[in-house]
This record gives structure tokens, C-alpha cells and sequence, in this order.
């Protein structure tokens, strides 16, 4: 599904950009949206498209049904069905496969376990939907009564299959009122571009460090080499992520669609709490506004409604103890900072708690690596010295010195230096002429395009790792 979304996005997105601008017609527009998502979808996932369009159809009849029975039962009876058949569908191709193997150890039983493949996405539009019903529930957007701008919202190729999670009321709006504008589609192609370049030119050489050192035979890992390892997932999960965020929300714009951000360049935090603020926004917001909130927020049973929300956002990663965990991890930091450690942290200087995020993220990445929690054991014994294996060898020692220009790129990329400078540079030369400021633009994008393009053509080494989730 990886090579072939890239394949679509190179050999087909163009063509749609130019059959779209081809007539000013609203209704044109969004079928050719919809048809567009819906092959992109299926080029991949062939079977698996009737599953986004029953879940589609089912909320798009629910959302008429509260609509039109407000106040009522039946109102009732529409939200918990959209709730319960999309969140039981979500558990039965996620989830069903580690309940049963935790009954199956839990009781001593033999149940077969269902082998179900993950429908690319699912997460990410079983999200969208119920938020949409929740929201024409609470009467803060009427329901769409076109199904096919519904269709289209849902199956929004930009970000069905890794996200961000989109809200319905987000861009209701643009579903009917979308017009052309040469700086949105300008900007919209920079923006896929610094997307492409971040996946391809960043995360991509991080993975293939992670499978180096981290799924190596720990008896021959150094303490050096798991830290480095872990290190390259930190920016490895961070730049395909973001990445796959930015192409989205830069695709969005070429088809006058404006999504708020996923990532707000996380690392710079210096707290658990900030850090959430700023990493997968569409996310951490889902589960604050129809979960958190809802439970009573900070003013009842804060503490409870925390873990709760934590232990969810670990599960929504994936069917396996080592998420869960991860969530929870997090859910302690964020409950430890309400109570003490934030105010602590102000009072020093601010290096310190920059590290002291910076520490505790790097290290609850271990947490989301490894599945296998045994094999999580090992390396945790190998990362604090508890383990009899050396600190350091001639690999590690290459290995830094054949990346290091790289890695210093990476590192600057995961601060807003960048954006700083290309808003400086931009304005300057919008100052001296507007022509020369495109032209350097249009520069800029080429080579990060070809430089992208060069390295998916010469790696075989490219996944997207939030298409598992």
C-alpha cells in the first residue's frame, strides 16, 4: 500500500489537479474528489472500500435521523448506533486478535484467533465519522444532507489513510464553498514537498538506522549503539509522521481545503503536557473534546478522567501491551506535572526541562517500539548499563561519522529554524520583486522533489509507519 499511495500520488495527482480546475462547478468538483479517493483508497485496498463507504452511509443516516428527531429517543438511538457499530467495527479488525489471545492466557482456553488484515485508515475515519455524529448531536453543526460532499469528506484522499484527523466542522464550509486561488495551490505545493522530503530524506534514512541497531541480536548491541537506535526512531516517527501531515495538509490546499496543523515542531517542549499540545493535535484534541471533557475534565475526577483518556490514546495505536503502557507512561508524567514537577521545571533553568522532556520522550519511545516486552526488557538493560555489553565499538563510531551532516540536518529541521529563515528570505525577496521570490519558490520545490524522488527510486526501505495505526 506504501509504493502504491506514492505511485498514485505521483501518476494521478497532477491529472486530478488539472481535471479539477477544468470547470467552475461545484458538483463536478466534488464527484471528481470523491471518485479520485475512492480508486486512491481502493489501488491498495480493494476490498476493503465498501467497509469506508458502509461506515460512510451509516452516519451519514444516523446524523438525518438525530436531525430530524431532536430532542427525542430516536435521537438517542441514532448516536449510540453510529458509536457502538463504528467503534465495534474498529475492535473487531484491531482489536479481537489480542483479546482473545489475552483470554486464551488469562483462562488457560484454546479459542482460534481471528487473523483479520487492518483496513488501512479505519483509526483515522472511524474518528472523523463519530465526531461528526457527536457533533450534529450536540447541535453544533447541521448534518449534511448531501451524501456525496458526506462520501467526500470521508474518503478525502489528502489524509484518509495516516490522517490528521479531520473534523467535519473543520471544513463544512469548503465541502460547499471552495474557490480557486494560485497562493493556496502555490503554497499547497510547497508544503507536499517539504512533506515529501521530510518522509523520504529524513524518516526514511532513521528507519533504516532503527532496523540496524535496534532489531540487531542484542548480545552484540553496545550501549552507544541502543541509545543511537532510539534515537533514530525519535526522528524517524517525528519526520514520517509530521511528513505524511504536511504532504496532506498540502494536497488539502491545492484543492482549497485548509486543515489545521498535526505538529507543532514537538521537541522544542518542556513538559509532557506541552508536548502533547504540539504532537498529533488532531489526536490529543479528539480525545479532550468527546472523551476528557464530556468525563468532567478537570473538575470532576480529573485524575481519573486522565488515565482514562491516556490509556486510550495507548490503545489507539495498536492492539498490543506495549502501547498501552506507552499511554500510560505518559498519563503518569502529565498527572506528576500537575502536581509538582511542572512548577519545579519553571523554576529552573530552561535547558533543564527541555531535557527533561527531551529524556522522558526519547525513552517512552522505547515503550512504542517494542512490542515484544521481553525484548523491551533487554534493551532497557542494555540503555542504562544493567547488562554486560560494551559501551562502545568502531560501528557506532563509523556510523556517526558517515551521518553526521545528516543527522545535524534532521536535528535543525525538528526546531523552527527553518521556518524562521524561510520567512525571512521570502519576505526579502518579496521585498526586491515578486516574480524573483516565486521564481526561488519554484527552485526550491524542484529540488526538493527531485532530491525525493531520487532517494524513493534508489531505496527499497520505505514505509509509513502511521498506516499500521
Amino acid at each position: 500500500m506504501v509504493f502504491s499511495s506514492l505511485i498514485f500520488l505521483y501518476l494521478f495527482l497532477p491529472s486530478c489537479i488539472l481535471l479539477y480546475y477544468a470547470w467552475n462547478n461545484r458538483t463536478y468538483r466534488n464527484a471528481l474528489l470523491t471518485l479520485y479517493s475512492l480508486v486512491f483508497y481502493a489501488w491498495g485496498e480493494p476490498i476493503w472500500v465498501t467497509l469506508l463507504i458502509f461506515s460512510a452511509s451509516l452516519d451519514y443516516g444516523n446524523a438525518l435521523l438525530i436531525e430530524k428527531h431532536r430532542g427525542t429517543v430516536w435521537a438517542k438511538v441514532g448516536l449510540w448506533s453510529s458509536v457502538v457499530l463504528n467503534l465495534g467495527l474498529l475492535f473487531l479488525f484491531k482489536y479481537s486478535g489480542f483479546i482473545y489471545e489475552n483470554v486464551n492466557l488469562l483462562l488457560g482456553t484454546h479459542f482460534s484467533i481471528p487473523q483479520f488484515a487492518l483496513p488501512i485508515g479505519i483509526s483515522f475515519y472511524t474518528f472523523q465519522t463519530i465526531s461528526y455524529v457527536l457533533d450534529v448531536y450536540r447541535n453544533e453543526v447541521p448534518a449534511q444532507r448531501n451524501y456525496l460532499n458526506f462520501l467526500l469528506f470521508v474518503s478525502l484522499f489528502h489524509q484518509l489513510v495516516a490522517g490528521p484527523i479531520v473534523r467535519y466542522v473543520h471544513i463544512a464550509d469548503e465541502i460547499d464553498n471552495r474557490k480557486f486561488n494560485i497562493a493556496d495551490i502555490a503554497g499547497g505545493i510547497h508544503r507536499f514537498c517539504i512533506g515529501l522530503f521530510k518522509k523520504v530524506c529524513i524518516a526514511n534514512v532513521a528507519g533504516e538506522l532503527v532496523v540496524k541497531y535496534l532489531d540487531s541480536d542484542f548480545n552484540n548491541l553496545t550501549v552507544a549503539g541502543g541509545w543511537f537506535g532510539l534515537l533514530m526512531f525519535t526522528l524517524q516517527i517525528y519526520f514520517d509522521f509530521s511528513g505524511y501531515s504536511d504532504m496532506a495538509i498540502g494536497m488539502g490546499r491545492m484543492f482549497g481545503f485548509h486543515y489545521h496543523e498535526n505538529f507543532d515542531y514537538p521537541y522544542i517542549s518542556r513538559s509532557s503536557t506541552e508536548f502533547w499540545r504540539r504532537w498529533h493535535i488532531s489526536l490529543g484534541s479528539f480525545f479532550r473534546d468527546y472523551v476528557y471533557i464530556p468525563l468532567g475534565g478537570k473538575v470532576h475526577k480529573p485524575y481519573r478522567n486522565l488515565f482514562i483518556v491516556w490509556f486510550l490514546t495507548g490503545f489507539w495505536h495498536g492492539a498490543s501491551w506495549n502501547f498501552i503502557l506507552w499511554g500510560l507512561y505518559f498519563g503518569v508524567l502529565i498527572a506528576l506535572e500537575r502536581l509538582f514537577l511542572k512548577k519545579v521545571m519553571d523554576a529552573l533553568p530552561r535547558f533543564v526541562s527541555h531535557l527533561y522532556l527531551l529524556f522522558a520522550v526519547v525513552l517512552g519511545w522505547a515503550l512504542f517500539y517494542f512490542t515484544d516486552l521481553h525484548r523491551l526488557g533487554a534493551f532497557m538493560n542494555i540503555l542504562f548499563g544493567a547488562s554486560a555489553n560494551p559501551a562502545w565499538n568502531l560501528e557506532i563510531s563509523l556510523t556517526l561519522k558517515e551521518h553526521l551532516f545528516w543527522l545535524i540536518l534532521a536535528l535543525i529541521l525538528c526546531t523552527p529554524v527553518y521556518l524562521w529563515a524561510y520567512k525571512k528570505l521570502y519576505q526579502k525577496l518579496e521585498d526586491r520583486s515578486l516574480s524573483f521570490g516565486q521564481l526561488a519558490l519554484t527552485l526550491a520545490n524542484i529540488l526538493l522533489l527531485l532530491g525525493s524522488t531520487a532517494m524513493l527510486v534508489g531505496k527499497s526501505y520505505n514505509p509509513f509507519l502511521y498506516f499500521r495505526f
